[in-house]
């Protein structure tokens, strides 16, 4: 044990010079020290530090893109038909998938006829099939935005730019095959897919994100139809595209409603 020294006392030195203590001021100095135990030392345990916030790995960012059946059960959902309905197309026969195709078409013969039936089914079919973009940017749009207001009002919004976008452009098609501008083939016409829905949605979601992105996206968006529409390859369908995506940009005021009550 190392030596402790005090200050020198008065009344007792040795002859080095060291002051003295006298055992009871060391028994009284002994007694405010710690003292060892014999046998082994116990060790206090050491402070574990909680572990820090770590950021979310990229998996977790994956799924969080992607959606799941608790998170995003409607997107989730018509995912599943989507893919489903992409395989059929994919593997079954051509005449049958043709079939089907003008089954599900809202052309104007098809809206006059069972436009409850039609507009609903169009909507089962990924023009292109799964690998067409729009099947990418309807898993990650919708996802978002469901994330965002709920798989409900989601589900009005895709629906809205399907179902206005469609009426919008067919609607004239009748009305010019009436007023003899157009042949009346025109009434009959492939027309089927989610891009309508996807792009009200874009419209949508732009409205919920910052500034900066919003008005990036919504450049680059209508960048590219209106550059389809120049083309002048499919019109009626891109005149729809660019519809519907207006359709999505004026329920800015309900989504972001929508979104500061969730």
């Amino acid at each position: 044990m190392e030596r402790i020294t005090t200050g020198p006392t008065p009344d007792a030195s040795l002859r080095d010079g060291t002051a003295a203590v006298p055992p009871p001021v060391l028994a009284g100095l002994l007694d405010g020290m710690p003292r060892q135990r014999t046998g082994t030392p116990a060790v206090a345990p050491a402070a574990v530090p909680a572990p820090p916030s770590l950021p979310l790995s990229g998996l977790t960012r994956l799924r969080h893109l992607l959606p799941t059946p608790a998170g995003t059960p409607f997107t989730f959902v018509y995912a599943a038909v989507l893919a489903v309905t992409s395989l059929v197309a994919a593997l079954a026969d051509p005449a049958l998938v043709h079939t089907l195709h003008q089954g599900s078409s809202t052309d104007v013969a098809h809206l006059v006829r069972a436009p409850v039936l039609v507009l609903p089914a169009s909507a089962l079919w990924i023009a292109g099939g799964i690998v067409s973009p729009y099947a990418a940017l309807f898993v990650l749009v919708l996802t978002a935005l469901e994330r965002r207001i709920g798989g409900m009002r989601a589900a009005c919004v895709f629906l809205a730019g399907h179902v206005l976008a469609t009426l919008a452009t067919e609607v004239p098609v009748g009305l010019a095959v009436l007023a003899g501008h157009l042949p009346g083939t025109s009434l009959h016409r492939l027309d089927y897919g989610i891009s309508f829905g996807v792009a009200a949605s874009i419209g949508a979601l732009a409205g919920l994100i910052h500034p900066w992105f919003r008005w990036s996206a919504l450049a680059l968006t209508a960048g590219v139809l209106l550059t389809d529409l120049v083309a002048y390859t499919d019109p009626l369908t891109d005149w729809g595209h660019v519809i519907a995506l207006a359709i999505g940009v004026s329920t800015w005021p309900l989504v972001r409603r929508a979104h500061d009550r969730s």
